[in-house]
């Protein structure tokens, strides 16, 4: 390589070139304010081919430059260029289809390759004066490509989604309480479990920590240190690759389904992934407990049912009820183990993001199946309308203003999954 994956290309004269104005618009777009990582995406691949690498720009070059990867890294056991890579060419679709409709120049990723490439936009010849002709437009389609997380492994595959048709304005808003989630003016982001740190906690005994999460490269000397050098391996392998849950991928399925004709606003991350500046001002939906999304330990101090956990892996873990109220129990102890028969516990909570302008939808199981059970419980109308007039609103106001609530609901388990749901107590977030 002629150029080392942490230097960037340097552009000598970026304000006379119409490629690096093209991009810089792009980058100041709405799809892409609160992406920091497609935009360092972006920004490094076309510095890197308008400076003549563009041969350079491979998986693992990217993995590393961009993505801080350590050198010499497996990108066959980390998809996560992949992964945004997809990412970008949706909202370069996104661009173009929207703000950018006017743009002289189009940018593409072509799929299997990480090089930008340029190209005039088609335009449309006004017809001859002499000779009338009616015009046929055809109108651009916008498709959709969601990233969808696979059980066992976070591999992402992309699912076309059809527009619906008629204007958006017509179109039926999704069900309360889904219109303080989905909405026009946010991006709604679906962050899911990461299931290596999940396992990572258990086979440490770590109780784990957002702060300590934060620090990518702490599964290294931790493991190193609790299982000695077995956990060298181990580690290498939860640090390089994306696991998820069944759960979370039935509830990330069902909640893109409700969204309905906002689904364009909908995408879908690992806890992995995400960034603390990432949380700014959109809507977002975190699927699993602290445990497992380390994210939803940044709402657990407005929240009345907190996980608690005697003996990482060792013990039950159970809601503490902060506050009971009267015939309430002090805390609901949930299964051992996932995949045992069984009451498993989970709580809905619905409260304002981080910035205040935006909403946070948690669901969060004591396990998988509890998850599961709280997916599925938004999912069904009988239960929704059940959980409105518990918290006092009128079961046909479907919009009913910004009411943020936490709800605790048991579910009967069988054989791995959730076969009944139960509301079991409510609160309002005030």
């Amino acid at each position: 390589m002629s150029t080392s994956a942490t230097q960037s290309a340097v552009i000598e004269n970026p304000l006379s070139d119409e490629r690096w104005q093209l991009v810089h618009r792009i980058l100041a777009s709405p799809p892409f304010q609160k992406s920091g990582r497609l935009r360092d995406l972006l920004q490094y691949i076309t510095a890197q081919t308008i400076a003549g690498y563009a041969h350079e720009l491979t998986e693992q070059h990217i993995g590393e430059a961009v993505f801080g990867k350590r050198p010499g890294y497996s990108p066959l056991d980390d998809s996560s260029v992949r992964v945004h890579a997809r990412q970008l060419r949706l909202r370069l679709h996104e661009y173009f289809d929207g703000v950018g409709r006017d743009e002289l120049l189009i940018v593409e990723i072509p799929k299997g390759s990480y090089a930008p490439t340029f190209r005039i936009a088609r335009v449309v010849e006004a017809a001859p004066v002499a000779t009338p002709v009616v015009a046929s437009i055809q109108p651009r389609v916008n498709r959709t490509l969601l990233p969808w997380v696979l059980c066992g492994v976070l591999t992402v595959f992309c699912v076309q989604l059809s527009t619906a048709p008629g204007s958006p304005a017509h179109a039926a808003a999704p069900p309360w309480p889904f219109p303080q989630i989905f909405d026009t003016r946010h991006q709604t982001v679906i962050v899911v479990a990461d299931g290596n740190y999940g396992m990572f906690r258990i086979l440490t005994g770590e109780r784990g920590s957002l702060p300590q999460y934060l620090q990518r490269d702490f599964p290294q000397s931790a493991a190193v240190l609790k299982l000695g050098k077995a956990g060298s391996r181990f580690a290498d392998y939860i640090s390089n690759s994306t696991l998820t849950s069944f759960a979370d991928v039935a509830n990330a399925v069902s909640l893109v389904k409700i969204a309905g004709p906002l689904q364009k606003q909908v995408s879908v991350r690992s806890a992995r992934d995400l960034r603390i500046r990432d949380l700014d001002h959109e809507n977002y939906i975190f699927v699993g407990s602290p445990a497992s999304n380390p994210w939803v330990s940044l709402f657990q101090d407005k929240l009345n049912f907190r996980e608690s956990e005697s003996a990482v892996g060792n013990s039950a873990k159970a809601f503490v009820n902060k506050n009971p109220l009267p015939g309430e129990q002090a805390q609901y102890e949930g299964l051992r183990w996932t995949g045992t028969e069984g009451d498993d516990y989970a709580t809905i909570a619905l409260l304002p993001n981080i910035t205040q302008d935006g909403s946070v939808l948690i669901l969060q199981g004591l396990q998988q199946e509890g998850t599961e059970a709280a997916g599925r419980f938004l999912a069904d109308a009988d239960n929704r309308h059940q959980l409105q007039r518990a918290l006092g609103i009128p079961v046909l106001d479907s919009v009913a203003g910004n009411v943020w609530f936490e709800a605790l609901i048991r579910s009967r388990t069988v054989s791995g999954a959730p076969n009944s749901s139960t509301l079991v107590s409510v609160r309002r977030i005030r």
